[in-house]
């Protein structure tokens, strides 16, 4: 029997080809197509937000999942790693004072549990970084976790168009302290 996943990653190639604004699809000499840069502006940021937040609500529900909201202690977690892995030139889960994914969202304010965490350095839009992410089974995992009730969602974009991207994951009933203490 088929996953029910892989109906909603084709959705989610199909959406991320209409998310990405911009001029029509130019080829180079070699006849490929010449790289634009996904540029983002402060303007863009509640929908991309949304947009994200929207695909990994329809991937949830296609595996029966609760919904997740979008929480404002989780993004601000985000976007410090996401700015921190740009100044280290690495997309790894370690902040550049030594801090873990556990350590930023405690500071962050989070009263929750955290979950999970998903990075990615790319120059490619948040859609096609979630497809990137639901291939992934590791991923995969912190996006469709049946405890997750909550996201932080954010990015830092260099003059380079490069863009880091951090995901968290969160639920508001369970304490960090019960969660380590599950192991």
């Amino acid at each position: 029997m088929p996953s029910p996943i892989f109906p909603a990653l084709a959705a989610l190639v199909l959406l991320s080809a209409c998310a990405a604004s911009g001029p029509v699809t130019q080829l180079g000499p070699d006849g490929r197509p010449i790289q634009v840069i996904y540029q983002i502006s402060e303007s863009d940021v509640p929908l991309i937000q949304a947009r994200m937040r929207e695909a990994m609500n329809t991937l949830r529900a296609q595996s029966g999942l609760a919904p997740v909201t979008l929480n404002v202690a989780l993004t601000s977690a985000a976007a410090t790693h996401a700015r921190d892995m740009s100044v280290q030139g690495r997309a790894w889960h370690f902040g550049s004072d030594g801090s873990s994914p556990i350590d930023r969202v405690v500071r962050a304010g989070y009263q929750g549990g955290f979950l999970g965490e998903a990075i990615s350095e790319t120059y490619e839009t948040e859609l096609e970084t979630l497809t990137a992410w639901v291939t992934e089974p590791d991923t995969r995992q912190i996006i469709l976790d049946p405890r997750a009730r909550e996201i932080g969602f954010a990015w830092f974009q260099d003059a380079n168009g490069k863009l880091w991207w951090v995901l968290v994951t969160g639920n508001p009933a369970i304490s960090q302290g019960a969660l380590s203490a599950q192991g």
